[in-house]
């Protein structure tokens, strides 16, 4: 399945350009996470998708939400088939540019954020940058993630969260901060003081962590 995206093209691009995909949340839309883009290094190639299944007010989502039951708050197997065709995308997309010797980044909000964690920790060898905003790690997507040390070197996580999200509870996204340091990836986990959101001071830490 080919995703719907628009993309942000540098001057010039090479094998070594690199490119940042972005997964929006619930609801939304790939215009969402591509507003970043004027703050954003204007080497990389940006890629903002839009996910497949349309919820209401023309939004669009990676997979169902149930808000009412927290022990069945994803549906695994529709989030599971989500992953797979973003790393289809990934790939073709990447071959597209030609891009054989770069960094690839990720960038989710909320349950893109959860896809984030699923690609990254069970593909190491393909992301660099990672960066999950108001989010978590969803145990059920997690168990045969990669856990060699060795491999796992190239990742590097942003994690933040609000401490007053009424969406995903700010303790489900400090999960992240234990199970990263747990398999001893490199991260920072930061808390704001807001909602389900991404406010200024947010967002200029998170303009710095794809800066470095």
């Amino acid at each position: 399945m080919n995703l719907d995206y628009i993309v942000r093209e540098p001057e010039n691009i090479t094998s070594k350009t690199p490119i940042l995909f972005m997964l929006h949340g619930y609801g939304s839309n790939e215009q969402d996470l591509f507003s970043f883009r004027e703050s954003l290094p204007a080497d990389w190639i940006l890629v903002s998708f839009r996910a497949p299944k349309e919820t209401q007010f023309e939004g669009y989502s990676w997979f169902d939400i149930d808000f009412n039951n927290p022990d069945q708050y994803i549906n695994i197997d529709q989030a599971k088939d989500a992953s797979d065709i973003v790393l289809q995308n990934i790939m073709a997309i990447s071959n597209k540019y030609g891009l054989t010797e770069n960094k690839t980044h990720l960038c989710g909000f909320s349950q893109g954020g959860i896809l984030c964690y699923s690609l990254a920790l069970k593909n190491p060898d393909l992301f660099n940058y990672v960066a999950c905003l108001s989010s978590y790690p969803e145990e059920k997507l997690l168990t045969d993630i990669v856990k060699d040390k060795k491999k796992l070197e190239n990742l590097c996580f942003f994690v933040s969260h609000g401490t007053d999200d009424a969406i995903i509870p700010f303790e489900w996204g400090k999960k992240a901060a234990d199970l990263l340091y747990d398999l001893s990836c490199y991260f920072t986990f930061r808390e704001y003081m807001s909602g389900h959101g991404v406010n200024q001071k947010n967002y200029i830490d998170l303009m710095d962590f794809f800066s470095k």
